[in-house]
This record gives structure tokens, sequence and C-alpha cells, in this order.
């Protein structure tokens, strides 16, 4: 099935031509997905009707191993019964707002600044899905960034820099930072992970940026002048020039590579209107042979 690819951004971005991914299980139309997100690395498909299962079901064709080691498995039961399938919502089991001081509403805050999902494991993430199920009549909407224009636009003094620099991610850093804690015995679940700060992007063989708001400390560097260093490739890769805004409709479908890009979700009366969007993401392990 040919697929056409309509960018929406500058650098990144670009809507897919209509497709029932659920049905989609053909070898060529799998490889034309993921040829689109080495060249684009943030994909939207419009009227996709997930149920739950689906929704998995697809991320695994797809992508193979998924991600289910969040730090939401670690504050309370998935209500969906798979950790897998993350629970991107203000809502709990009952389908009631959560309350203004609940601990998972806390948490949830941390995702309004930038981030890359599961760069706090290892193996981290590679592809996250996020399916819009109710959307509330206010603009919610999700920001990326795309991280290899944001590196390409670094001078080669910069570049040369941090070619060899590694980067510590943790997820109690990120949320810390907010003034949210977590127990020791969750702190030992999410121990992080140390990641190279470029990386190479196999698909497209363009180099990234790999940060966020869970880059805690430069491998090897004082504290201070990492994490200034690293604030400040944050600061230049958001840049307007560098993003991609969307804004979701019900049974929107965005992929996107979390090697190359960054997102962080926008502001909203969340004591107010119900927004509930499930997210799969997988690892960064080789696909399987099947696929």
């Amino acid at each position: 099935m040919p697929l056409s690819f309509t960018p929406l951004s500058q650098h990144f971005a670009a809507e897919v031509s209509p497709v029932d991914l659920r049905a989609v299980r053909d070898r060529a139309t799998l490889e034309q997905i993921r040829a689109g997100m080495d060249r684009y690395g943030v994909l939207v498909f419009r009227e996709q009707a997930f149920t739950d299962d689906e929704q998995l079901d697809f991320a695994q064709r797809f992508d193979g191993t998924l991600h289910a080691k969040t730090s939401a498995s670690v504050l309370a039961k998935n209500r969906f019964g798979n950790e897998a399938l993350t629970d991107i919502s203000n809502v709990n089991a009952q389908g009631e707002i959560l309350a203004a001081d609940d601990r998972r509403r806390a948490g949830s805050l941390a995702n309004r600044l930038w981030h890359t999902d599961a760069s706090f494991e290892d193996p981290a993430g590679r592809y996250s899905m996020l399916s819009a199920r109710v959307i509330p009549p206010v603009p919610a909407d999700t920001e990326f960034a795309c991280m290899r224009a944001a590196y390409d636009a670094l001078d080669e003094q910069t570049k040369a820099r941090i070619a060899e620099l590694r980067v510590f991610h943790s997820i109690v850093y990120s949320r810390h930072v907010l003034g949210f804690e977590f127990s020791e015995d969750e702190k030992a679940r999410l121990k992080g992970a140390v990641h190279p700060l470029v990386r190479l992007i196999p698909g497209s063989g363009r180099r990234a940026l790999y940060l966020a708001s869970h880059a805690a400390e430069v491998v090897g560097w004082p504290i201070p002048e990492g994490r200034l260093l690293l604030h400040d490739l944050i600061e230049h890769a958001t840049q307007p020039q560098f993003r991609y805004r969307h804004p979701w409709r019900v049974h929107d479908f965005v992929i996107w590579d979390n090697r190359a890009t960054m997102h962080r979700a926008s502001s909203f009366d969340d004591k107010t209107y119900r927004r509930e969007l499930r997210r799969t993401t997988t690892l960064d392990l080789p696909l399987p042979s099947t696929a």
C-alpha cells in the first residue's frame, strides 16, 4: 500500500495519507512507515480508532519490544492491567478527574518539561506511539523539537567539544526539579542510565542531540558545569525553528523517534477538563527477524 507523507514543519514531522494501522500487517507497508520515521522523526496518523489491545498489537508488530518499566508503574497500579500501555491522562480508575493534590497528577506535571521517553533506561526508548482517546475543548497540544536539526545547527567547535560526552539520565532528577519526591524504594527501582550526548541514528545516518529534562549530569564533569552545558543545549535545541506543535484530535495517533526528538505537553486546565491518551513505547533493540 503506497503511503504519502505531507511535511508539517521545516525540519521534521509529517502527516501520513489515510491508512488503517490496525489492518497493516505486510512488511512493505511497515517498512514505508519506518522509512518515514527515519526521514521525518514524527508521523501523524488521523482516524485511528484503536482499542487498547489493538494499540499494543500494532506497537509490537511495528517495532518489537515494549517498554514497561515506567515511572508511572512505580507510583501506582496500571488501570489497564498492562504496564506497557502507559496512561497519559488526568483521571483515576473510575474515570474521575484527579484531585489537585493527587500524587499521580503531581508526577505527571513533569511531562510539561522537554523530555525523551525512557532515556532513563538501558536500552532506552526508540519509538513512542500516542493514541488520543478523549480531548478537552481547550488547547492541550504536544510540542516536539527536532534534535537532528538542532545538532546540525551547532558550530563545529561545539560539535567537537561534545562529540564523546556521555550523560546520566534520571527520572528521579527530572521530577525532583519540580519538587516531586520518590521514596527510597521507588528510587531503587528507577536507577537511571548513561547514554551518549550525541547519537548516530542508524536509519537516517544523521546525528542528533540526546538530552532533555531527564539529563542530570555529564559524566566526568563537575555537576554545575555539566548542567549548564545541558541547559544551554536544550535552550538551543528548542528554538522555534526546530519545533512542531501538534493540536490533538480524537483518534489521532502520533509516532515519534525518541532518539531524534524531544517533546513536552502543553498546559491546560486539567482540574476541569478530561484528557485521555494511551502511550506505547518500544525499546531500542534490534527488530525481530519476522518484522
